[in-house]
């Protein structure tokens, strides 16, 4: 008797343990579309035996779920996650940098299609264009008067460029702001997440709540370089990629923003310090690049152009006498140093008259200083190159930057879907597998009943002592 109980027991247990087999497949397939839903097993154990009339009894099977992570490969999902938001976001800042100054992807190399296609080209070739004009027709109003509204042209083309890089980096700004935001939403809820695990499941895997957690950490990776730590009771740290502590058990520290020079800078840690030059990855990462790296070298360039051909021009035409008989005045107005001279140029010279196209000694409708000016067209005005050679090169370096980082942002998308494939084939729901595994459970409970009923049947039997009754 005692024997027959011991095996109800065990079949008892055998159809407990297969219905919760069956549950798990039925949420895994239930899931199979949530976001960050990571696949459940079923892990199956025999039951402790126990020793019984002088032999060894086995007690039945036993079953716990678990999640199908690989947390290595995970980290390295995210990883690698940083670095395309990173590619991108700077990718992005690069492609309006490359509209500023008309660049296309069959315009972006250091070529003379590059530069006239370009609206300061075009105005740079305007204003020489005047000057050998002028050289033809020195004293005439209308040549004279050309030259001035050439001249108004790249001041005007000089001070657009200038200022559209100003609003972007104004757009960057904000990007960087709302970033800063976007990551305190998801480090506050981490931290709140690692409390949950912590009194739910210090030892174990914690089901959903470890799903959610890393979906958290998933998007937080596209806004900024992290590094991670696994602690205590299931928990998780978070730094930034430069050590800024972002998250520390259930205590979350949020980023803030101050400004300094103009420009947003992220404050973070424990206690706050500003952060900006040492975060790297996601979002974050890839607009301060473009702001404070990119974007500071193109505005120091176009500065440099400004200020250095306007001087050559100025000093030029100083060197000359006016049609008044005057000596020559500058054509532009600039600062003191190249700083912002992109920004700032503009025409000073207030009549066409103020056009020294004469030398001493030539008279005021003589031609010398006309021909120097025209003549800057091939000097080297910026450093050891012409305007257009320097303009050609700066264009030339804005389009390989924007083409090498497109082509970087390609290569990891690459490896990003190469390692999202590895990590989803352990932990994405297969419906396929599913099935087998409902066919499996079910045949498995099926199975059990049957050994119940069998069991049923004999003790029935035994309690009517072998004879047929209504007594089952």
């Amino acid at each position: 008797m005692g024997t027959l109980t011991s095996v109800l027991d065990i079949a008892q247990q055998a159809l407990m343990t297969d219905q919760f087999a069956l549950n798990v497949t039925a949420n895994n397939v239930a899931n199979q579309n949530t976001p960050g839903y990571t696949r459940e097993v079923v892990n199956f154990a025999t039951e402790d035996s126990v020793s019984l009339s002088g032999g060894v009894q086995s007690t039945g099977v036993t079953a716990t779920e678990s999640s199908q992570r690989d947390r290595v490969l995970e980290q390295r999902v995210q990883q690698q996650t940083q670095a395309v938001a990173q590619s991108g976001a700077l990718g992005s800042a690069l492609q309006q940098v490359e509209n500023i100054f008309g660049l296309s992807s069959t315009s972006s190399t250091a070529n003379s299609s590059a530069v006239t296609s370009s609206a300061l080209g075009s105005a740079i070739n305007g204003l020489f264009t005047s000057l050998s004009a002028l050289e033809g027709d020195p004293s005439g109003t209308a040549t004279r008067q050309s030259v001035l509204a050439a001249a108004a042209g790249l001041a005007g083309a000089f001070n657009t460029a200038s200022n559209q890089l100003t609003q972007l980096s104004s757009s960057l700004n904000q990007q960087v702001s709302s970033d800063a935001t976007q990551v305190n939403a998801l480090t506050s809820s981490i931290a709140s997440l690692n409390g949950q695990i912590a009194s739910i499941s210090p030892t174990g895997d914690a089901g959903t709540l470890e799903d959610q957690r890393q979906q958290d950490i998933a998007q937080l990776s596209q806004l900024v370089g992290l590094d991670q730590i696994s602690t205590s009771q299931n928990g998780i740290s978070l730094t930034t990629s430069g050590g800024a502590l972002l998250v520390s058990g259930n205590q979350s520290f949020a980023m803030s923003t101050t400004q300094v020079g103009g420009n947003t800078h992220v404050m973070a840690g424990d206690p706050p310090q500003d952060v900006t030059a040492n975060l790297t990855g996601g979002d974050l990462g890839g607009t301060l690049q473009a702001r404070d790296q990119n974007l500071a070298t193109y505005s120091s360039q176009l500065d440099n152009l400004a200020f250095s051909l306007g001087t050559a021009v100025n000093q030029q035409n100083e060197a000359g006498i006016d049609s008044n008989g005057n000596p020559g005045q500058a054509i532009f107005s600039l600062p003191p140093t190249q700083t912002g001279a992109a920004a700032l140029i503009t025409v000073s010279a207030t009549g066409p008259a103020a056009v020294a196209a004469a030398t001493t000694g030539e008279g005021s409708s003589g031609n010398d200083n006309a021909t120097a000016l025209a003549n800057l067209a091939t000097a080297n005005t910026v450093g050891s190159q012409t305007a257009t050679g320097f303009l050609a090169s700066f264009l030339g370096q804005v389009g390989s930057d924007a083409s090498t980082v497109t082509t970087e942002n390609t290569g990891q998308q690459a490896t990003l879907t190469q390692l999202t494939t590895q990590r989803d084939s352990l932990s994405v729901v297969s419906t396929d597998q599913e099935a087998a595994n409902l066919t499996e459970f079910q045949r498995s409970y099926q199975a059990s009943s049957e050994v119940f009923n069998i069991v049923n049947t004999l003790m029935a039997s035994a309690i009517n002592l072998g004879e047929e009754t209504t007594v089952s």
